[in-house]
């Protein structure tokens, strides 16, 4: 789930983009050392690089509320998964393969009856098959060897295997206003890296985030401070407006037979 710090985080690579675009072991754009960070700057440290000739650049939210945004019905949204494991089923045999993966769940049909059973840690193929032979072996006679289980007499054998899918929908939606304030030493290094970074934004209309979805930037205002308390401090704010979603995330079994005596019980599965 994205948070207001994902969104500030994602700002401050995209500004440290700008100013480095070659990378943070190059030069900057500008031709000055040009620390990007989120938060406000400590005085004493600030002092300290304006003298050096450093610029700081801070990215903060608005101290304003933002607002929510939310306008569109809920919908789930599912991502297709493939399970590692694989079992496929000839006449009376049923044979389990494939690279088994942690909740793939492996079914056997045999005349109407299903066995299901889920992939735990370290499980290997012939893990799986014993395990199986297991739970059929409390209402027929079944044998196995190695991944290869054999139910004599059985008229249908169906194999089949499935896993979880992951699936998102979108709870909410909500706008907040970021601020980028460059702390620069001289006016004329204001002006470069505060032209450098809208530059570099304003080609962004979505920022990536960790959980996938994304937040759309629009510019909003900027603003000048010559502040006289601080000779060696020249500032330049630029207000930019995000929006991103907040979204909830659950895992959702799969159906592996539809209605069926699964392990002895009735069950849609």
């Amino acid at each position: 789930m994205a948070d207001i710090a994902d969104v500030e985080q994602a700002i401050t690579e995209s500004v440290t983009d700008s100013l480095y675009p070659e990378g943070s072991a190059q030069s900057s754009i500008v031709g000055v050392l040009c620390r990007v960070y989120r938060g406000w700057p400590n005085a004493a440290t600030l002092n300290a690089d304006l003298s050096a000739g450093i610029v700081n650049v801070t990215v903060v939210p608005e101290n304003e509320s933002g607002r929510t945004t939310t306008r569109y019905l809920p919908e789930w949204q599912y991502t297709p998964v493939q399970p590692g494991t694989t079992a496929s089923a000839t006449a009376e045999t049923v044979t389990i393969d494939g690279t088994p993966a942690v909740g793939d769940v492996v079914g056997i049909l045999i005349d109407g009856a299903a066995y299901a059973y889920r992939i735990q840690s370290g499980d290997a193929i012939e893990l799986i098959a014993a395990n199986l032979a297991t739970l059929i072996q409390a209402d027929r006679i079944v044998s196995v060897r190695g991944a290869t289980i054999t139910v004599p007499g059985a008229g249908s054998v169906v194999a089949r295997v499935v896993c979880n899918c992951s699936s998102t929908v979108e709870s909410r939606r909500q706008e907040k206003d970021i601020r980028v304030t460059c702390w620069c030493p001289t006016p004329s290094v204001r002006d470069a890296v505060a032209g450098a970074i809208d530059a570099g934004l304003n080609h962004v209309t979505f920022l990536a985030l960790p959980d996938g979805t994304n937040a759309r930037i629009t510019y909003k205002n900027t603003a000048s401070f010559d502040q006289a308390q601080n000779a060696l401090l020249y500032r330049r704010d630029l207000v930019y407006v995000t929006e991103y979603p907040t979204v909830t995330v659950q895992q959702q079994p799969s159906m592996i037979f539809g209605a069926a005596s699964i392990n002895g019980n009735i069950k849609y599965g």
